[in-house]
Formats: C-alpha cells, sequence, structure tokens
C-alpha cells in the first residue's frame, strides 16, 4: 500500500542519517526523553504558563482565559511549523513563541512577557539537569545494592590481594567488592548533593537586572521579588540564584558534569578489574546461554559488557572538558558560543552515564565467581607468603630466627627456580615438609597455611561498612531498588 511504501521510504531515510548511538543503541527510554525536543519545548511552553500565571496573581493584564488557552495546547507543539519559523527568523525561541502564539490567539499578546529568550532556554536545561539527576540516583542505588549483596556473599573468600598487578598478601573477594563500593558511595553523595545544589535561573531579564519586569511593575521591587520566587516555586525548585549575567553561571554545569565524569572513572576502575580478574578466570561478567564471544575463535568469553563501559566512561570523562573550557570564555554577562556547545555536552553526559549504569547493574546482578581457580591461584602464591609465619613457628617450637629465616630464605629461592625457570609448580612447602630441620613444626603446616589465617580483619571489614555506611545511603530508594535491567544489545 501506499502507506506502507512512505513508512518504508521515511525508515529509509532514517538509516541515510548519522544517528547518536547514544539515543539509537544504549540510552534508556526515560533518559532519551528527559532530553528530547518534545521535553525541552514543552517545558518552554510550561514556563510561559508559569509566568503568565503569576504575572496574573501579582496584578498584570493577564487573564484567566488567556492562562486557560495556554494550559489546552501545552503538549500540542507543531514541530514542522516551528521550523519553517526558525528557519525565517534564526532564532529558536521566537520560532516557538510564534508557534505557540499560533494556536493560543487570545494569549499572544502576553507569552513571554517581559522575558528574554534565557529565560526558557537555561531554565529548562536547569530542570533537565535536575530530572537527569533523579533518573540516575535510583539507577546508581541498584548498583550499589546489587554489589552490597555480592560483598556480603563473598566477604569471607580469601583470595589473591594486588599490589603493581604483582601478587600481594591475600584480602577476600568480598572486601575487593567493597573497595568498588566505596568509590560509588562517594559518587552517590556528589550526585545527590549536585541535584540538591541546582537553582533556578528565574525572572532575571536580559541581562540578570530584572529591569525589564521592575518596568512592567511600575518600579515595585517587592512585585519584582515574587515573581521570581513563585515562579521558581512552580517549577519545583526551592531556591533561585539570586544573581546571573544573561544566563547562570556556566561553573553550574561543571558542577554537574564533574561529578558524572568522576562517576565515570569509578566504573572505569571496577570494570577494568573485572576484566582483569577474567583474564585469570576468578570473576566472570554474564554470559548468555546463546552469546558468541568472538567470530574466529568460538571458546572466548569476551568481557563486552566491562569493555563497553569502560570505553563509553572514557567518553564521559572527557566530556568534562568541555563545561570547563565554556565556562571561561564566558565574557561579561554571557557570549553565545556556549550554547552548540551545551546542546551537545549536558545531553551526551547525562546519556553516557545512564548508559554505563544500567550495563554496570546489569552486570553486578550476574557476577559469575570461581572459587576453586581462586584457590588454586592461592596456592601457587600462599606458600612465599606463609614464610613468615613459618619462621615465627619454629621461633615459637625453640628454634632460632636467623637460622631459620637462611633455611626459608635458600629454599625459596629454589621454589622460585622451579616456577620461573622450569614451568613447573611452587614446591616450597614439599621442600619444608622434607627438611628435618622444620620438624617441629610439621604437624601444625595445615594451620600455618589456612588461607583464612592471613586476610586479616576483611569479613568483619565488610560487614561493618555495609552496615554503616553502605545501607544507609540506599535507604531513600528503597521503592525502586529491585528493578532489573535486562540488557538488549
Amino acid at each position: 500500500s501506499t502507506t506502507t511504501w512512505r513508512a518504508g521510504e521515511k525508515l529509509m531515510d532514517e538509516f541515510s542519517k548519522y544517528r547518536s548511538p547514544l539515543v539509537s543503541r544504549y540510552a534508556s527510554k526515560e533518559m532519551a526523553y528527559n532530553f528530547s525536543d518534545r521535553k525541552k519545548f514543552t517545558t518552554w511552553r510550561k514556563l510561559w504558563i508559569y509566568l503568565a500565571k503569576a504575572e496574573k496573581a501579582l496584578g498584570l493584564l493577564v487573564t484567566d482565559a488567556q492562562v486557560t488557552e495556554m494550559e489546552s495546547h501545552a503538549e500540542d507543539i507543531d514541530f514542522a511549523m516551528a521550523a519553517e519559523e526558525e528557519s525565517k527568523l534564526r532564532h529558536d525561541v521566537m520560532a516557538h513563541v510564534h508557534t505557540f502564539a499560533h494556536c493560543c490567539p487570545t494569549a499572544a499578546p502576553i507569552i513571554h512577557l517581559g522575558a528574554t529568550s534565557c529565560y526558557v532556554g537555561d531554565n529548562t536545561d536547569l530542570i533537565l539537569l535536575r530530572d537527569g539527576f533523579d533518573i540516575l540516583l535510583p539507577k546508581l542505588a541498584r548498583v550499589i545494592d546489587r554489589l552490597s549483596n555480592f560483598a556480603e556473599k563473598y566477604a569471607d573468600l580469601p583470595t589473591l590481594g594486588f599490589t603493581h598487578y604483582q601478587p600481594a598478601q591475600l584480602t577476600t573477594v568480598g572486601k575487593r567488592a567493597c573497595l568498588w563500593l566505596q568509590d560509588l558511595a562517594m559518587d552517590m553523595r556528589n550526585l545527590q548533593r549536585a541535584r540538591e545544589d541546582l537553582r533556578f535561573r528565574g525572572v532575571k531579564g536580559t541581562t540578570g537586572t530584572q529591569a525589564s519586569f521592575l518596568q512592567l511593575f511600575q518600579g515595585d521591587h517587592d512585585k519584582v521579588e515574587d515573581l521570581d520566587r513563585m515562579v521558581t516555586e512552580m517549577a519545583g525548585f526551592k531556591k533561585a540564584y539570586m544573581v546571573t549575567g544573561q544566563t547562570y553561571s556556566r561553573k553550574v554545569d561543571i558542577d554537574s558534569l564533574s561529578h558524572l565524569a568522576s562517576m565515570g572513572a569509578t566504573i572505569h576502575k571496577i570494570c577494568t578489574d573485572i576484566r582483569l580478574l577474567a583474564n585469570l578466570k576468578e570473576i566472570e561478567e554474564p554470559f548468555e546461554k546463546e552469546q558468541i564471544g568472538s567470530s574466529a575463535m568460538a571458546y572466548k568469553r569476551n568481557p563486552m559488557r566491562c569493555e563497553r563501559c569502560c570505553s563509553l566512561a572514557r567518553h564521559l570523562i572527557a566530556l568534562l572538558a568541555d563545561p570547563l573550557q565554556t565556562a571561561s570564555v564566558q565574557w561579561l554577562e554571557r557570549t553565545l558560543d556556549d550554547s552548540a556547545n551545551r546542546r551537545i555536552s549536558l545531553p551526551e553526559s547525562f546519556l553516557t552515564a545512564d548508559i554505563i549504569l544500567s550495563t554496570l547493574q546489569n552486570i553486578t546482578e550476574g557476577l559469575v565467581v570461581y572459587p576453586k581457580v581462586i584457590e588454586r591461584h592461592i596456592r601457587h602464591e600462599l606458600p612465599f607468603m606463609a614464610t613468615e609465619n613459618i619462621i615465627m613457628a619454629m621461633v615459637k617450637a625453640g628454634g632460632n630466627r636467623q637460622d631459620c629465616h637462611e633455611k626459608i630464605r635458600v629454599l625459596s629461592q629454589q621454589a622460585a627456580n622451579v616456577v620461573k625457570q622450569e614451568g613447573g609448580d611452587n614446591d616450597l612447602l614439599a621442600r619444608v615438609q622434607a627438611d628435618p630441620y622444620f620438624a617441629p613444626i610439621l604437624g601444625h603446616l595445615d594451620n600455618i597455611l589456612d588461607p583464612k589465617t592471613f586476610i586479616g580483619r576483611a569479613p568483619q571489614q565488610v560487614a561493618r561498612f555495609l552496615s554503616e555506611e553502605v545501607r544507609p545511603l540506599l535507604e531513600p530508594y528503597k521503592a525502586e531498588i529491585d528493578v532489573k535491567f535486562e540488557l538488549e544489545l
């Protein structure tokens, strides 16, 4: 049919243009909508309605009929008309003023009364930032919850610790997860603070002096302040910035995006750790039944989710350079060279953060641990780590520390040579058992080499950390904590 043909032609046309994978491939529907044209321009209309309502309440010549007319057309935007108007006027705000006025002829004279473009532009951006944080925070809470359960489950499972990516003293799988959790908890507090610190630009006029509104209210300063307060409250903010230029300070964007970038660094670190552990075959991310790891190597189980998080986290970190540079070059009350940059950097930061949090949730909901592999790695390294314990046990049995140290040194070097030069297994324990010098402690060797005696207070640290710092952080999100995330691509 003609309808089907046209739909197919439209679809083909879409595939003939660049589409951002942040939206077409990755981001959640709610975050994609948050930065959509529909959300943006319906918010503009709501802001014009708030302004009209407040101006009416404070005595300006705005009628109930005009407000009602605006409210009845808040959602039905003619995007084609707006695009045509913008192509003529070269001004996006005035294009939408005209488009709104077209369907609200009675209200047309009072739409945008006394306001500047940044009244709708900047205030909408602040609403989108606030709503973006409200989308991210429950997702971060879910990641922390899943990882907390993981840490609790494996709180006392000994594993090799690594410094410089070389075997070090033992830790536990759960304690290592708490290192990840501590960074995520810092990110949670940072995002909460950034969200709560956001203020509204409010009703400030062209250079922030409120001069146009002072004229409208015939010099009544109290009414100008009431207007600012009323619109701020209608938009759902507790406070507005007391001073602005034409725009709100672009340092606000730095504050918001810096915490997202910091979270990106956290997630990159976590996912890199998991990738390293996957190489050791100690821990793996979820792997679907029919998932293919490699087109050539059928045996492979690539950590593609973690790799995706790392890849996108780098983009999130890099985006921070944009608001830093933008804020530094805002001349006097403002320049417009912030606009094009912010159209990209603000949405992309939130879209990218959204993607990596959702993917990390999927990872942490299905992490696979291989205790036997971990145990084998411990057995391979523990004899070297246990040498000090063996020396102390010999001293307790009446031996001389220096003599014992020399014996252990020689045997350790022999065992190390077997491992490094011959490619064999660590046979230090067998050498100790075969040496008559160590006869007094042979009956205690199993206890001396019990991995659980090498993990210190790791289990206790996990329990206290989860109880005192992590669980309380999740309280505000209890109602949203059980939502699962299925990875589609």
